[in-house]
């Protein structure tokens, strides 16, 4: 039963997408986690309203620890296979990496620049 609230949830999520969006080619998908570092994936959508909110935030959070951690964003809309690739169930979900690629940590819903910072600090980036 789970299984299939999921894969309803994931669905509904990604089926606001157009046509037209959907035949658009799509842009380069970034290599998730970064090698040898502290990686910060942000799956969202341009069109989800908490992940408008956390835009800003990412821009900041990436420039602020530009060279220490990567942050990366992926819309899920628009590259629909990163969603099951990375079982999202709603979006925003942010995902954290260690330096060694493996999954630190997992976080679904609208995070803020403070506690996006204090998980990069747990995972030793300054």
């Amino acid at each position: 039963m789970r299984k299939w609230i999921m894969w309803a949830t994931i669905f509904v999520l990604l089926a606001g997408a157009s046509v037209a969006r959907a035949e658009r080619v799509q842009g380069e998908i970034p290599i998730v986690p970064t090698k040898g570092m502290v990686t910060m994936l942000d799956l969202g959508a341009h069109k989800c309203i908490p992940c408008k909110m956390m835009a800003p935030i990412i821009e900041k959070v990436k420039k602020d620890y530009k060279g220490k951690a990567s942050i990366v964003f992926i819309d899920v809309l628009e590259n629909r296979e990163e969603a099951v690739k990375y079982g999202i169930r709603a979006i925003p979900t942010q995902i954290f990496f260690d330096k060694k690629g493996k999954e630190a940590y997992r976080h679904i819903g609208f995070m803020s620049e403070k506690q996006i910072s204090n998980q990069l600090k747990k995972m030793g980036v300054d």
